[in-house]
């Protein structure tokens, strides 16, 4: 995909997508392959929202792991149904969409190939 060179809003799901599916209920959370990665690449004026159909009560440890392992982040929403997540939002007045979906196998390695171009 390609988008523009504006900050971005990165809604990612936890389970099964940075993290194996639910690793901390099996004996340890386990980030995995590529994650790391594609956020060292992230733009600083990008935000990173993550969402998990994890309980608060697992807020300490889920982030603790996360800085461990320098996976940065400015929102963590707690207790979100398993069910779908459906993102709505507008077009700008200049065509530019402003929302794209990505559905990646579960616990397969993280790998969001796009591109910014030099325009809006």
């Amino acid at each position: 995909m390609i988008l523009s060179p504006l900050p971005k809003t990165w809604l990612l799901d936890v389970d099964g997508t940075i993290l194996k599916h639910n690793g901390y209920k099996t004996g340890g959370d386990e980030v995995l392959s590529g994650v790391k990665k594609f956020f060292a690449n992230l733009s600083a004026e990008d935000k990173i929202i993550f969402l998990t159909a994890r309980p608060k009560e697992e807020k300490k440890s889920l982030e603790r792991l996360l800085k461990q392992n320098k996976i940065r982040f400015d929102k963590i929403i707690y207790d979100i149904t398993v069910g779908e997540r459906i993102l709505v939002n507008d077009r700008k007045p200049s065509g530019l969409k402003t929302a794209f979906a990505v559905n990646k196998k579960r616990d397969a390695k993280f790998s969001v190939r796009y591109k910014t171009d030099g325009g809006l």
